[in-house]
């Protein structure tokens, strides 16, 4: 078969006269299921109840814009379950369907249980757990991750505060364990891009910040000179609250303020400003990271499909994280998968909640191999290994 580099939709007459050739029907498990993380003071855009199912939906028809010219078709099946049981009940009935490539939408113990069900049956995409020991030590040969880690994140923040020398930082981290996560993350990239932690402090007031805020948050953010407060505040219970209200008139990034995600309704460039407006005209809301990371792990199989014509799922693993594969995913840079812990390479948006401020990773920031790889783990520092 021939190999056409070609837009989405834009060249269909060139690929006509493939479409008589053997049809690769390629199925698609799409599973969700997040916990209730209980009532936040700050509330005003909560995450969509389909964030990461309109994304998977949506990569499904892009592979179908050239699958159908090259005598593919594509198709998902999925469900957004009430419960964990109920999500792992799905997962071992699409294993029995035979459906060999799953997203996955939940959090690392159901990912890891998920893995254990499966083994060998099916090649996994985390599409929605960040934790590090994913990455690190806990990892599958058949787990591959388009979600960035919690590493990633704090990585591409902690360069760009390098980058504009705003080194002195007050770290804030709430009381969760995601926000604890997410500022263990932070304190490695700290210490890795040389910033200072002057002041660290665990947020643990119960007081309703809409009243209270600007009585409360001046005292607590008292302390050394900063150039800038980082918060930790995954549930949002206080991160909004923060901005303009700071003992020193500093900026507010982390969780809240300036913040860094797969992806942001901002990032226009790189031709991204078409994948904005088709999943708009399809979900009628702005696309999440959660819903790219979605909607990569789907476009990447479609990629290896057409680069290796088959369906199979080994063939699909290998070709995934061999030196071969890329993916054009509106960054500005290819995609590839880190063939020791399954996580994608990506650039990192940085944007506040109406503008982007900028892209990890950053000019002068060196690797020998690739500059994606200074964000997150990289070989050396994980003990995984998914190939010998």
């Amino acid at each position: 078969m021939r190999r056409l580099a070609c837009g989405l939709g834009l060249c269909g007459w060139l690929l006509a006269p493939l479409a008589n050739a053997d049809e690769v029907s390629v199925r698609y498990g799409y599973l969700q299921w997040q916990p209730d993380r209980g009532p936040a003071l700050a509330q005003l855009t909560p995450e969509p109840e389909d964030s990461g199912l309109q994304g998977a939906r949506l990569g499904v028809s892009d592979n179908m814009s050239t699958g159908r010219f090259l005598g593919q078709h594509h198709e998902l099946d999925s469900m957004i379950a009430a419960n964990e049981d109920a999500v792992l009940e799905a997962f071992t009935a699409m294993l029995d369907d035979d459906i060999s490539l799953i997203v996955l939408n939940v959090p690392a113990q159901t990912l890891r249980k998920a893995i254990d069900i499966s083994g060998d049956q099916a090649l996994l995409f985390n599409a929605g757990a960040r934790d590090v020991s994913l990455r690190l030590d806990d990892c599958s040969p058949y787990l591959l991750h388009t979600a960035p880690s919690h590493a990633m994140l704090t990585d591409a923040l902690a360069q760009w505060l390098n980058w504009r020398r705003w080194r002195s930082v007050f770290l804030i981290s709430g009381q969760t364990e995601d926000d604890q996560a997410w500022a263990d993350a932070f304190r490695r990239s700290a210490e890795k891009f040389a910033l200072r932690v002057v002041a660290d402090k665990e947020w643990t007031f119960e007081a309703d910040m809409r009243r209270n805020a600007s009585a409360e948050l001046p005292l607590f953010t008292q302390g050394p000179d900063y150039d800038v407060v980082v918060v930790a505040d995954e549930r949002n219970d206080f991160g909004d609250f923060v901005p303009f209200n700071t003992w020193l008139p500093r900026p507010v990034a982390g969780t809240q303020g300036m913040a860094a995600d797969a992806w942001h309704p901002a990032v226009e460039a790189w031709g991204a400003a078409q994948l904005q407006n088709r999943f708009q005209k399809q979900a009628e809301r702005p696309m999440t990271g959660t819903d790219y990371a979605a909607w990569a792990a789907i476009r990447a199989v479609g990629e290896a499909v057409t680069r290796t014509e088959s369906a199979d799922m080994e063939t699909l693993r290998d070709y995934l994280i061999g030196e071969q594969f890329e993916l054009a995913a509106f960054k500005g840079r290819p995609l590839s998968f880190r063939d020791w812990n399954g996580q994608l390479r990506q650039p990192v948006p940085l944007a506040h909640p109406n503008s982007l401020v900028g892209m990890a990773p950053f000019e002068g920031f060196l690797h020998q191999h690739t500059e994606l790889d200074t964000l997150g783990y990289d070989r050396p520092e994980s003990r995984c290994r998914l190939r010998d």
